[in-house]
């Protein structure tokens, strides 16, 4: 199969395309589905083999069905990687030799390529005692910087950093800190954060009660619940986090809540898993399963179902296929079998149906489409039970889970004379770089984020030219009606939707879903705090399991930079006097721990008006490693100096360099990179002078540039489903 876009093309290359050592390997997409179907294949019976392989592959080169990335990378390759994409860890003790016990775990996790969640709430908050060593505790939030800077260290496979979920109780008595954590830009980069909120804490905040702050049975403080829920809404306005996790409600709609409990989740929230549990994931493209998309479309139902049955069985495969990095995981996973099957492309097979995301039709249409593969999901799980055995902590009283207890009574009446293969079965998951793979179709359950970007690739020569990329409906909106205009009351987007329809959207789809939903309520800027607030509160009462909201905010960037209407080009500033003879400035030493040498930063300035102003830089050091990038640096910056009063974003911009070979502790904060430092020493600098103010100007929007990609460097950063994307190169991060 052909690819539809250049940069499907690119993502097969960079992530998915298997070469050995001696060159040889996939040479075309045909090749990896070929290479993926035979290894999940060897896990049947000799004379079914060559049957299943040839429907596998059909399944995943036509890319109607999509496993995730880490089979399609990992299977069949001599890769000493993990096929599952993510775990959560066990239960951390509360002990020094527990906690970086655990944190070993971890570390040969993610270099195995899964990603992983902790709960936290198990080691005892900050300032209490010690026994035994006449010591405070330093609180959990200080042993989970050692987790940020493991996970800094440690390259996953795939050249993917491991992503990472840290979560709190409500009750924890250090909650707050761990709410605010996320305002400091340069901690926990390599962490989401969700707050488990129980419904007792709901039932409070309802009734305006104190709300006890507890550990080990024991209330150390009382809190009003409203004001910490206001603290949690706070943050994730300001600063996109922490997410919510409804964890109560998770562990009452459990399948396995008679062999388990749940109190973390993976790093992108769709499976809340116990300790050591893993998430296996694969994804029906909806997109392709629609004929006549435009023209009366429909959905062919009976495909589903089948592309269901065939899913089901690949991915149980996949668990006897797999590499386990621990022990634990693999008794886990063996024990359960657990998988996540969940689709992509639903935005825009309702597109092609001629239903708007988020209306009345498109609810009714994700309800029956997802009914289908919760359905068929069961029925193949009861059949393979019947074929290969029920997993092991099978119990009957399963069918009074609420996930079973409402199955047609044919599918009923299956499980229960078989048992089922697989503990859980569905759960939706992000699908960025592996829905950009089938085509840029929509991701996961996401509305489309846009239908059309400019996307600027660097030439071998160093020139960059522009490629059009074209959402997957759009693309074929064109194909269909030519140059008719699309009606915009169908080609909504992420933008253009209200948070309800997001909810609504999420709700709809979270009752046939046996675990959770990687999903982002994307809000306006400008909403108001309180309907901020009220989101978390209806998506609880819709029934959600967790909940991430993104608006776009100082720290976190914008989602998405509108071009804006040409101005007038404004006069520029006079340059500043040529140089004196003489000036007076100051020289800052900087002793940065990748460097043998240290920095010398030496800043000058000028008298103007009374008033000192930053003139000139020059940075200095024995090390000639650095001597090209800070002759450079030097020279733009004193270039700006001379020619602008408001220099400030200048520390602002160095401080935002991220170095993806890891940072650095100084003077007990993490500094980001030695760029980062650099902007640290003119910020102090620029503190000490009286800077001339710009004069005070009318209030106009600005379209704010979108984050920089830490693989390229683009500014094309985008955040979906939890997950950091790039529209520029398909980089895809979690966190």
């Amino acid at each position: 199969m052909a690819f539809e876009i250049a940069l499907a093309e690119e993502i097969w290359t960079a992530k998915y395309r298997f070469r050995s050592g001696d060159g040889e390997g996939d040479s075309s997409f045909a090749e990896t589905a070929d290479r993926v179907a035979r290894a999940v294949a060897e896990a049947e019976i000799p004379e079914l083999c060559e049957q299943w392989q040839a429907r596998f592959r059909d399944a995943i080169e036509g890319m109607r069905f999509i496993p995730a990335g880490r089979v399609l990378a990992g299977a069949g390759t001599d890769r000493s990687v993990t096929l599952f994409n993510c775990f959560v860890m066990g239960t951390i003790p509360d002990s020094l030799d527990g906690i970086f016990e655990h944190l070993k775990q971890a570390a040969l996790t993610m270099q195995q390529g899964g990603g992983v969640g902790m709960d936290f709430s198990t080691i005892r908050p900050s300032g209490s005692a010690v026994h035994g060593v006449g010591a405070e505790a330093s609180g959990p939030l200080t042993f989970m910087d050692c987790w940020d800077a493991m996970c800094r260290t440690v390259q996953s496979a795939g050249q993917r950093r491991g992503a990472m979920m840290g979560c709190l109780r409500i009750d924890h008595p250090d909650i707050e800190a761990f709410i605010d954590a996320k305002r400091d830009p340069a901690r926990f980069r390599n962490f989401n954060l969700s707050v488990l909120v129980t419904d007792s804490f709901m039932t409070a905040l309802g009734s305006d009660m104190d709300w006890p702050l507890v550990f080990g049975g024991e209330t150390v403080r009382t809190v009003r619940a409203r004001e910490l829920w206001e603290r949690l809404m706070r943050a994730t306005y300001d600063v996109a986090e922490p997410g919510v996790i409804f964890v109560d409600r998770v562990n009452q709609q459990n399948n396995l809540a008679h062999c388990e409990s749940i109190s973390a989740s993976n790093p992108c929230g769709e499976q809340m898993l116990p300790p050591y549990g893993a998430c296996l994931l694969g994804s029906i493209n909806l997109a392709r399963l629609v004929n006549n998309p435009f023209e009366g479309g429909e959905l062919d139902e009976e495909q589903l179902a089948d592309l269901t049955r065939t899913a089901v069985r690949m991915l149980d495969n996949v668990i006897d296929i797999s590499r386990y990095p621990l022990p634990g995981q693999e008794a886990e996973a063996k024990a359960k079998r657990r998988i996540g099957l969940g689709i992509t492309g639903l935005a825009d097979a309702l597109l092609f149906c001629g239903a708007a995301y988020g209306s009345s039709e498109a609810v009714a249409l994700t309800r029956q489409w997802l009914g289908i593969v919760k359905r068929e999901a069961y029925r193949a799980s009861a059949g393979l039970a019947a074929e290969k055995g029920a997993f092991p902590l099978y119990d009957p009283s399963m069918l009074d889970r609420p996930n079973l207890a409402n199955l047609d009574e044919e599918t009923r009446a299956l499980i229960g004379e078989h048992g089922l293969r697989n503990g859980c079965l569905t759960s939706i998951a992000p699908t960025g770089t592996t829905s950009l793979l089938a085509g840029n179709v929509s991701s996961g359950i996401e509305p489309v984020f846009a239908y059309s970007y400019t996307r600027k690739i660097l030439q071998p020569d160093g020139t960059r030219r522009e490629e059009q990329v074209e959402d997957c409906a759009m693309r074929v909106w064109r194909q269909v009606r030519g140059d008719a205009p699309p009606p915009a009351d169908l080609f909504v987007s992420a933008q253009t939707l209200t948070p309800s329809d997001h909810l609504t959207m999420q709700a709809a789809a979270q009752a046939l879903v046996d675990s959770s939903i990687s999903k982002t309520v994307n809000c306006p800027e400008d909403i108001g705090f309180g309907a901020f607030a009220d989101i978390y509160v209806e998506g609880y009462h819709l029934g959600l399991k967790g909940l991430t909201t993104y608006r776009p905010n100082p720290v976190t960037g914008s989602i998405l930079s509108v071009a804006e209407t040409a101005k007038p080009v404004p006069k520029a500033e006079e340059p500043l006097a040529p140089r004196a003879d003489q000036l007076h400035g100051t020289t800052y030493k900087l002793k940065w721990p990748e460097s043998a040498h240290a920095v010398y930063v030496t800043i000058n300035d000028v008298d103007l008006d009374g008033q000192r102003r930053p003139f000139e830089m020059f940075i200095n050091s024995k090390n000639m490693e650095h001597y090209a990038w800070t002759l450079g640096l030097t020279r733009m910056i004193s270039a700006v100096f001379r020619r602008s009063s408001d220099v400030a974003f200048v520390a602002e911009e160095l401080k935002a360099v991220f170095d993806p070979r890891g940072g650095a502790w100084m003077q007990g904060r993490y500094v980001p990179s030695l760029l980062a430092a650099i902007g640290d020493i003119v910020e102090r600098h620029l503190t000490g002078l009286i800077v001339a103010e710009a004069p005070a100007k009318a209030f106009e929007p600005q379209a704010r540039p979108l984050p920089l990609c830490p693989q390229c460097g683009a500014s094309s950063l985008i955040k979906v489903e939890g997950c950091n994307n790039c529209l520029e190169c398909g980089y895809s991060k979690c966190s």
